[in-house]
Parts: structure tokens; sequence; C-alpha cells
């Protein structure tokens, strides 16, 4: 799993998000855009680092944020409605985006090894490059360090 790095051009996708419309990530330049991976809709750790992030949108300006799971858009609709998010939550079902990113990997838990999303974030600038890459970020650490790169 080759992992992407700061001044690399990110990879371009179009994929569906929670609504059944099609979101493309080069559509977006011009704006930075955090893209971040979370294994499944509704659990745990995935929802506080979905609901951290909705609590700071109000304080990143014109940049976007982008969810991306395996989950179908309607898995995607009901976390979205559940906790109001407010942003587009993208259905990678076949994880060609993840492994694209370098974050569709081997899995531990409970002593199972299963294929899955290892929860990581990339910072997209406005000209398509990776500003920040933030492989295995923990869901805490996503909104602050999306926050301190904005600002920086």
């Amino acid at each position: 799993m080759a992992q992407l790095k700061v001044g690399d051009k990110a990879p371009d996708f179009t994929l569906l998000d929670q609504n059944g419309n099609k979101v493309k990530l080069s559509s977006l330049r011009g704006k930075s855009v955090l893209v971040y991976f979370y294994p499944k809709a509704d659990t745990p750790g995935c929802t506080a680092q979905a609901c951290g992030l909705r609590d700071i949108l109000g304080e990143i300006g014109d940049a976007v944020v982008l969810g991306i799971s395996p989950d179908p858009p309607a898995r995607q609709a009901k976390f979205d409605q559940k906790y109001g998010l407010g942003f587009p939550l993208l259905a990678d079902e076949d994880h060609a985006v993840a492994e694209a990113y370098g974050v569709w990997g081997e899995k531990k838990n409970y002593g199972k090894t299963y294929m899955g999303i290892i929860r990581s974030a990339f910072l997209v600038d406005e000209k398509g490059k990776l500003a920040e890459v933030w492989y295995k970020i923990s869901p805490a650490d996503t909104p602050k360090n999306l926050l301190a790169a904005l600002a920086a």
C-alpha cells in the first residue's frame, strides 16, 4: 500500500454522496478540501469524528469537508440525518478511492485480521495538491488538525 505525501497530486475521484449526487474532487479546485476516510457510518469513532468536523464547519471559511467510507449512499444518508452533519458523505463501495489514497489495508480487531479503511485525512489545496497528510488519525485529532492547518 503506497502512501501519499505532502506535495503529491491528490488522486481525483467522482463518487455519489448521501443524496445520490455525483461529487468530483477536481470540480472543487480553488478551495481547500479535507478528504477524510472513515471505516463505517454510525459507529462510535466515526460518529465522534464526523460530529467534531460538523462542529467546526463555521470556523473553516470556504474549505470543503468530504467524508468517504465504503457504506452505500442510503446508509450515509441515515448517518447524516441522524447527526445533522451538513457535509457530503461519499460512497466508495468498491474501495477504489481508498486504495488510490493508500488507506485500504489490513486491520486487526479482537484477534481477527481483515481488510478495511485505515482512518486517515488529507488536506487538498486550491491547486489539487496535498497540503497535509494524516494517516492513522484519531477521530478527535481530525478537526483540530484541520483548524491548525487552515490557520497556518
